[in-house]
C-alpha cells in the first residue's frame, strides 16, 4: 500500500507521522506544485493532501488510487463529484481545529481592541521609559464587554466563538450562510442587519457559491466605521482589495485576517500596499495550527486510512 502525502512540512516537524507510515510505504514530500501531482502520485494508492489540489487529471493519472485524505476540513481542493464518479472516497478530518482556531480568533480580536501593537512599540521604543507618567491614556481601547457581536457561519467554531464572546459579555448574533438557522441559542438575522449593527463581525464559513466575494464594498458600507471585520473562514469571502480600501478610507476601523485568496500572497498585494497597516492585524494561515490540533489532524488522517483497508 503505497501512500503518497503531497505537502507533509504542513504539519510540522514536531508532529510524527509514525502512525501513517505504519498503515503502508509512506512516501512524504514536503510540498507540491501543482505541475508535479501527477507524476508524484501516479503509483499511489493513498494520496493525503492539506492544499495541494487534486484535479480532475491527477485522479486519472493515478490508476491505482483508491482513497484520498484531506489534512484538513475543507476539501474545496479535491474535484470530489469527479473522485466519487471514479469510486474513490475523499475523507476529510473534522473538528480537529476547533479550540486552536478559537483562540486565534480572539488573538486577532484582543490584539485590536486592546491596540497591543501601539502599547508594546511605546514601551519598546523607550517612548514609555521617558514620558514621566506610570500609564498611556493617549490610544483609546475599548472592552468586548456589551458590544455587539456578530458570527457569520455559526458550525462548530461559530458556536465555540459564540460561547466565549458571550462570556466576555458581548450580544450575539449570527448569519447562516446556508440558510439553515440550527442555532436556538442566539438570533439569526440577515447579512445587512449584522453587519450594519455589530461592533465585532467574526467570519467562521466555509468557501462555496453561497459565500464566495460575500463581503465587499458594499458590505463593508454597511458596517459601523468603530467595527472590526475578522475572517477565519476562507480568504474568497471577503473581497480583498475592498478590504485593502475599506480600512485606509476608514470605512471599518480595523480588520483580523487569517485567511488569503492566494496562500502566500504576492508581494504586491493589496495589504502590502496599505496606508494604514497599522489597523490590521495578519496571521499566515495559522488558526488551524496549534501542536495539539496538528496531532489530532495526523490521527484523525491515521484513523480514516485504517478503517478504510479495514484494519483496527
Amino acid at each position: 500500500m503505497k501512500i503518497v502525502f503531497l505537502d507533509a512540512a504542513t504539519m510540522g516537524e514536531d508532529i510524527s507521522l509514525s502512525s501513517i507510515e505504519s498503515l503502508g510505504e509512506l512516501v512524504c514530500w514536503p510540498s507540491t506544485p501543482g505541475e508535479d501531482v501527477k507524476e508524484r502520485i501516479k503509483e499511489a494508492d493513498i494520496v493525503i493532501t492539506n492544499k495541494v489540489v487534486i484535479t480532475k487529471d491527477s485522479i486519472d493519472s493515478a490508476p491505482n488510487l483508491k482513497l484520498i485524505c484531506v489534512a484538513a476540513t475543507g476539501t474545496n481542493n479535491v474535484d470530489i463529484e469527479y473522485a466519487g464518479k471514479k469510486g474513490i472516497p475523499v475523507r476529510n478530518a473534522v473538528g480537529y481545529s476547533t479550540e486552536s482556531v478559537l483562540q486565534i480568533t480572539f488573538t486577532l480580536i484582543l490584539g485590536l481592541l486592546s491596540k497591543l501593537k501601539y502599547f508594546d512599540n511605546y514601551v519598546k521604543d523607550g517612548s514609555y521609559s521617558s514620558s514621566g507618567i506610570y500609564t498611556n491614556v493617549k490610544e483609546i481601547f475599548c472592552e468586548i464587554k456589551g458590544k455587539k457581536f456578530g458570527i457569520i457561519g455559526m458550525g462548530n467554531i461559530g458556536s465555540r466563538v459564540a460561547s466565549v464572546a458571550s462570556a466576555f459579555g458581548a450580544e450575539i448574533c449570527y448569519y447562516s450562510t446556508s440558510g439553515t438557522n440550527h442555532c436556538v441559542e442566539y438570533p439569526s438575522v440577515s447579512l445587512k442587519e449584522l453587519l450594519s449593527g455589530s461592533d465585532i463581525v467574526s467570519i467562521h464559513a466555509p468557501l462555496n457559491p453561497a459565500t464566495n466575494n460575500l463581503i465587499s464594498l458594499e458590505q463593508m458600507g454597511w458596517m459601523k466605521k468603530n467595527a472590526i471585520l475578522i475572517n477565519m473562514g476562507r480568504g474568497g469571502i471577503v473581497n480583498e482589495k475592498d478590504l485593502a480600501y475599506a480600512i485606509d478610507n476608514g470605512l471599518i476601523a480595523g480588520a483580523g485576517v487569517d485567511v488569503f485568496v492566494k496562500e502566500p500572497f504576492d508581494s504586491d498585494h493589496p495589504y502590502m500596499m496599505m496606508e494604514h497597516k497599522e489597523r490590521v492585524l495578519f496571521t499566515p494561515h495559522i488558526g488551524w495550527a496549534s501542536a495539539e490540533a496538528r496531532k489530532r489532524v495526523v490521527e484523525i488522517v491515521t484513523s480514516n486510512i485504517r478503517t478504510f483497508i479495514g484494519k483496527s
